[in-house]
């Protein structure tokens, strides 16, 4: 027999989500598409750069794995949920891969991950609030606008870092298919000024996460 879950069933696991995310090692489903994992070749500021970097990606998943928990939370449609759960399945890859990246280049990942986390998830809960097709078009823009912020690092990341490169490469792939599988979905249009407002905040979080 399928288990139907109730709101405390799933709040039970969210807060799981929660406490993996934030305070165990994520263990991916994927193997991390890097060829090569040491830092030889790359000078001192190289290093300090890349880690940077996989810090700021690394709270960029952070914060998807609560921003799906939290939209999951108020979807009205299973299939919605069951995109949202296979996307964060994949960020998890994400988080994993970066945080090996990091541990590499002998970095440490953000002390506002909890801050973040929060934040997050109450935006997401508050999308699926809105309707789903609001959170999917919600989703389908927060993937786009990664996809533009992945590309401005693989033009920042040190040329000789393939390793870290070739993360967000795949990272940046995944992505495009998270938000082409959110408005399959079916969404609405976003207003202009609910998309600024989203760079605005990731402006933030990126800021913040690239020096602390």
């Amino acid at each position: 027999m399928r288990r139907n879950y109730t709101l405390t069933d799933r709040l039970i696991g969210h807060a799981d989500n929660m406490l993996r995310t934030l305070a165990a090692k994520p263990t991916p489903g994927r193997p991390s598409p890097q060829r090569e994992t040491n830092i030889d070749g790359l000078s001192h500021a190289e290093v300090k750069e890349s880690s940077r970097l996989m810090r700021v990606n690394h709270t960029g998943e952070v914060c998807a794995q609560a921003l799906y928990q939290g939209q999951s939370l108020t979807a009205r449609n299973a299939e919605l949920r069951k995109i949202f759960h296979e996307a964060a399945q994949e960020e998890n890859d994400h988080l994993a891969w970066c945080e090996q990246r990091i541990n590499t280049l002998n970095g440490k990942t953000s002390r506002l991950n909890p801050f973040f986390y929060s934040g997050a998830y109450g935006i997401g809960a508050f999308a699926g609030l809105l309707g789903d097709r609001v959170s999917a078009a919600f989703l389908a823009e927060t993937e786009y606008q990664v996809v533009e912020h992945l590309d401005r690092h693989l033009q920042r990341l040190p040329a000789r870092d393939q390793a870290s490169r070739s993360i967000v490469a795949q990272m940046r792939e995944d992505e495009l298919k998270h938000a082409t599988n959110a408005e399959q979905a079916g969404t609405t249009e976003l207003p202009g000024a609910a998309k600024q407002l989203m760079r605005g905040m990731s402006k933030v979080m990126t800021t913040l996460s690239y020096w602390f």
